[in-house]
């Protein structure tokens, strides 16, 4: 303990000292007549363009074009009049040559005192070194922004991993990787928009403050609407808004958004995430499982250039088609249950098997919860887990050679659920009859209960068409696609507990 508290006063003096050395700095800079955090700058080339254009460069040669780059450095070391520095941009990063004869001595004298961190624009021509790096000869530079506070040392020897997802910021300056991992993620994204649309699917938007609970079973966060005197919702789906939009005659649509449910925390959850919602007219589960393998496989193959990515210990394989398993045969066949029989009986075997709570859970969420601790982490390989039992689908239709199931899937990868979809129940009569039997388990305790939603069931009754809906977990999927252990990687703020501010790098 007090060979802890030493260090962490040795620390903070030691910060101390360099936090007034940058601002001593700042100082000179403004003595020097120059802004310390400028306005702009006109750049016309990156690292990557240059370094690609000019990887063939001989020894000796030099560009005809000059060039005006910015960015920050990372790296600096001096030789007498010459001064080396790694200079970093949105793209990765180039070496620049600071020489004493081409800028001059007081533009030399800034540059030596130029920290870590700090930004600049230089504008000079290509040259490659006697080492065979590509690197440009600065002929003149600008001081852009002074950083005041200095990037931690030795950062792939840190171990605190929380300390990265809370200051994302400096995790993506020194981490490269980390910036790759969200710019692989804003593709992913941005193939599922291109391939929809080019399928005649509309993107939408729909309220994210909702007046009632609906479209999953999950607890929602809690609002208040001052000018309007009542309690609102942040949505856990955007469905039934998005079937209405079915019901006025849009045949195919979708929504790309955050939702929010207010439950726990592990690697696979974060109480506001990104779901996709698919609607298609039309349509049934079937067809929908179709459109859920080709879109994730074609994005898959377009943007990683292949189908079979690695992810832990296994290698994935999305080439289409998927294994379907009905969920009653995965139970036999994973976990040696028969959900046919009577429900006392599978009460009394899953309290045998460690379900502590089988007594309170109806037939529906018992089997459930069977299907999640004894298959669910079993599938590795995408698989479409299809037919549930109705109870735990209040929004699917029945299916129709058996009435005690609905027409439903999910999606399963590498043990965690990617994807939900229905054949959506449209019957106003049957859906009226669902919700009532959701109100009395909300009566009952359940917060994850569906409400009642009149304006939804009076939209059913203008009619809706037979339609086939999707849901699928964004930040999953790329979890997998990147192999990221935690789902808290792929998101750039993921929520964290509240800590001391003092604590820093």
């Amino acid at each position: 303990m007090g060979d802890n508290m030493e260090q962490e006063t040795k620390y903070q003096e030691e910060l101390s000292g360099l936090l007034k050395n940058r601002l001593e700095k700042m100082e000179f800079l403004k003595s020097k007549g120059i802004n310390p955090f400028a306005y702009s700058y006109k750049k016309n080339a990156d690292s990557t363009y240059l370094l690609e254009k000019y990887k063939s460069l001989e020894q000796g040669q030099e560009s005809e074009e000059e060039y005006n780059i910015a960015g920050r450095i990372i790296l600096k070391r001096g030789h007498g009049k010459a001064i080396f520095a790694h200079l970093q941009d949105g793209e990765g990063k180039i070496q620049i040559y600071v020489k004493f004869d081409n800028v001059g001595a007081e533009k030399f004298e800034i540059f030596e005192k130029i920290d870590i961190g700090d930004f600049i624009g230089a504008r000079g021509k290509i040259f490659k070194t006697k080492t065979g790096e590509i690197t440009l000869k600065v002929q003149d530079f600008t001081f852009l922004t002074k950083s005041l506070y200095p990037l931690p040392e030795k950062w792939h020897g840190l171990q605190d991993i929380e300390l990265r997802y809370r200051h994302r910021y400096v995790d993506l300056i020194v981490n490269p990787d980390v910036k790759n991992l969200f710019k692989l993620r804003s593709k992913m994204i941005s193939h599922f928009r291109k391939y929809l649309e080019e399928k005649g699917f509309l993107e939408v938007e729909t309220p994210i403050l909702h007046v009632l609970q609906g479209g999953a079973a999950a607890k929602p966060f809690k609002t208040y609407h001052n000018a309007l005197n009542m309690p609102l919702f942040l949505r856990i789906a955007p469905e039934l808004y998005l079937k209405r939009l079915i019901v006025g005659g849009f045949e195919k649509v979708f929504e790309l958004g955050r939702v929010f449910r207010n439950e726990g925390m592990s690697v696979k959850h974060n109480p506001e995430y990104t779901m996709i919602e698919i609607y298609q007219a039309y349509a049934d589960y079937e067809d929908i499982m179709k459109l859920t393998e080709d879109l994730i496989s074609d994005s898959v193959k377009t943007v990683f250039g292949k189908l079979k990515i690695k992810y832990k210990d296994f290698e994935l394989d999305f080439t289409p088609p998927w294994k379907r398993i009905k969920l009653a045969d995965a139970l036999k066949d994973f976990a040696g249950i028969d959900i046919s029989q009577p429900l006392e009986m599978l009460r009394k075997l899953a309290i045998e098997r460690g379900v502590d709570e089988a007594n309170s859970l109806g037939e529906g969420k018992l089997i459930n919860e069977l299907y999640d601790r004894f298959v669910e982490p079993h599938l590795i390989q995408p698989t479409f887990i299809i037919d549930y039992p109705i109870e735990t689908s209040p929004l699917a239709k029945k299916k129709r050679d058996d009435p005690k199931l609905v027409e439903r899937f999910e999606l399963i990868v590498a043990g965690m659920e990617l994807a939900n979809a229905f054949s959506e129940l449209n019957d106003p009569i049957d859906q009226r009859k669902r919700f009532e039997k959701q109100m009395e388990l909300k009566k009952a305790g359940d917060e994850e209960a569906e409400s009642l939603d009149e304006d939804y069931l009076r939209a059913l009754e203008y009619g809706m068409p037979p339609t086939g809906g999707l849901g699928i977990g964004i930040d999953r999927l790329i979890m997998l696609l990147t192999d990221s252990h935690s789902i808290r990687d792929v998101l750039l703020f993921p929520h964290m507990r509240p800590i001391d501010s003092k604590k820093q790098f």
